[in-house]
């Protein structure tokens, strides 16, 4: 699944006269412990949260039954997800529009197919292949930036999109060969979700820079408007009805169970948004991945699966591919010397070439 973090495209940092500016995790003010306390409680809430918020996604859609009505439950993490936006942005600051209905209409069609898409592709894979491709959204993000901001990327980008495919196309064979329940048809739908993740990133990126928006704007009106597009296709397709029949007949531990998957995974996102702010991106990412991991290995001990070796060096081909993502952003212009002379020696060869070639059709076009 694609949780809520994949929603938020920036993060306030308001300034205040030189005084230091506010931390904050959920509604607790922690700006005056010291920088290691906060790390440290952000690190606490990052790997709490998330670490049961893969718990609790895989227990309630890892099921074969749950998969005719996963929409239903998607529509219910929704309503949940936007009454927590509403309820923090009615405790901090109430939340005022700015982006236009229509580009949210737009963002949350775009939300809607990506969470339902990475809900249903549980039913065809394994939680931990699921978590692979989540995390490579490097790919699709950097065809769509390129597509649709006309964006350039650096020589490390591209080496690890190269890398990240590498260890996505072998994690995802091992788990063919050994998952019982492995479909094709999961692929296809979580990389689907995929696309939708980049296109969403990219026009979140692209209006919000336009109009300034603040977080819990986004993830509200996203969701809001996401939860009625819901409402009329479960509605509409009867999975509203079958989907309540089904959470009947378990209802505390259906509701109980969505309702912690909710909580958790935005809990989790305000932590990752407070690391960022305070020790950066770089660090978020390594202490996120560093969560994506664990979820995998407790994944695995927790809901039998078989474990093959290629699981292990496949994923760390991907956690290679992520490090080389965000130390090209430190260092955009980075180019290793060996490919960098013989990218020099290639172009050098080229212009000799193409002289020659001229001076050569001058003296035939002169001859003639």
């Amino acid at each position: 699944m694609s949780s809520p973090k994949e929603t938020v495209i920036r993060i306030e940092d308001p300034k205040n006269g030189g005084q230091k500016s506010e931390v904050n995790i959920l509604c607790f003010d922690i700006t005056k412990y010291s920088i290691v306390v906060q790390f440290s409680l952000s690190c606490f809430f990052v790997f709490t949260f998330y670490l049961a918020y893969g718990y609790f996604l895989e227990l309630i859609f890892a099921k074969p039954e749950v998969k005719p009505v996963s929409l239903y439950i998607t529509f219910v993490q929704f309503l949940i997800t936007m009454a927590l936006s509403y309820v923090e942005a009615s405790i901090r600051n109430p939340i005022k529009r700015k982006v236009p209905i229509r580009t949210y209409a737009v963002l949350a069609a775009l939300t809607l197919g990506t969470m339902s898409l990475s809900n249903l592709a549980l039913s065809y894979l394994n939680y931990p292949t699921q978590l692979i491709f989540k995390s490579c959204k490097l790919i699709p993000v950097m065809i769509g930036s390129i597509i649709i901001l006309g964006k350039r990327y650096g020589f490390l980008d591209y080496v690890a999109a190269i890398v990240m495919c590498v260890g996505l196309t072998m994690f995802t064979l091992a788990d063919s060969k050994t998952s019982p329940n492995f479909d094709v048809i999961g692929v296809i739908v979580i990389s689907l979700a995929l696309l939708c993740d980049a296109i969403i990133g990219n026009v979140q990126e692209k209006a919000m820079k336009q109009f300034q928006a603040t977080n819990n704007e986004v993830v509200f009106y996203s969701y809001a408007i996401a939860s009625l597009y819901l409402l009329v296709i479960t509605g509409v397709s009867g999975i509203l009805k079958d989907g309540f029949v089904y959470c009947s007949q378990e209802p505390t531990t259906m509701y109980t169970n969505i309702f912690f998957l909710s909580v958790c995974g935005y809990m989790g996102l305000q932590a990752v948004l407070t690391l960022v702010r305070i020790c950066g991106a770089t660090v978020a990412v390594t202490v996120t991945t560093m969560r994506k991991a664990l979820s995998i290995v407790i994944s695995f001990l927790l809901f039998s699966k078989p474990f093959v070796f290629q699981y292990a060096w496949s994923g760390m081909l991907v956690v290679l591919a992520i490090y080389l993502n965000h130390y090209s952003k430190k260092n955009p212009n980075y180019v290793p010397k060996p490919v960098a002379k013989c990218w020099q020696y290639m172009q050098s060869f080229y212009q000799s070439e193409y002289r020659y070639l001229r001076i050569k059709s001058k003296m035939y076009t002169d001859t003639v």
